[in-house]
């Protein structure tokens, strides 16, 4: 029950973009087509779950151990930037049109603040590696879920008339305000 929980409230309530307002970047770069969305939230999942099995165990095990917990940031930066190496050269070699899809956006996971905070939101919460990893892993799918709605909405978007005025970014910004009202009335589901 306490994972369902975790997951529910992740995905839902306390949704990474649209509550805590982490992972704008990749959530407004890379949301103009689906296919595009569903490639960035598979790479955000990747990195974001190994990124906290990895800082999990740095963190219990070296920098705490060693009192040297105000090394966090840092250390946690240059293993996000280690893993998005990693993903970017598996993507090259696995799907060159995935790679080519997310272009510049790839190597900004490495300064997708959503990957950094919930590498460290999950050493604040408290949680075992176990809760961790379900925490991260709803936290990425909950990322997912909103690039990829986003994404649609955007798509939908296009083939409406739009005013001038408001194409581009400004109804991208409505359209991200009402999807996050829409997730408010998750709210009060769980914690």
């Amino acid at each position: 029950m306490e994972y369902l929980i975790i997951i529910i409230s992740a995905v839902f309530v306390n949704n990474i973009v649209l509550a805590k307002f982490l992972g704008i970047c990749p959530f407004l770069g890379v949301s103009n087509r689906v296919g595009t969305a569903v490639g960035m939230s598979a790479a955000v999942l990747f990195v974001m779950v190994l990124s906290t099995i990895v800082t999990y165990l740095l963190q219990k095990y070296v920098l705490d151990p060693f009192h040297i917990a105000y090394m966090q940031t840092i250390v946690f930066i240059l293993v996000i930037a280690a893993l998005v190496q990693m993903v970017e050269t598996i993507l090259k070699k696995i799907s060159p049109g995935l790679y080519q899809a997310l272009g510049i956006f790839l190597p900004l996971i490495t300064t997708n603040c959503a990957v950094l905070g919930i590498a460290i939101l999950t050493i604040q919460n408290d949680y075992n590696l176990m809760q961790g990893v379900v925490f991260t892993a709803a936290n990425a799918l909950g990322f997912g879920l909103a690039i990829i709605i986003f994404a649609g909405l955007r798509e939908r978007l296009d083939l409406q008339g739009v005013p001038k005025g408001m194409k581009g970014f400004p109804i991208s910004l409505i359209m991200a305000g009402l999807l996050s009202l829409a997730f408010m009335g998750f709210s009060g589901i769980v914690k």
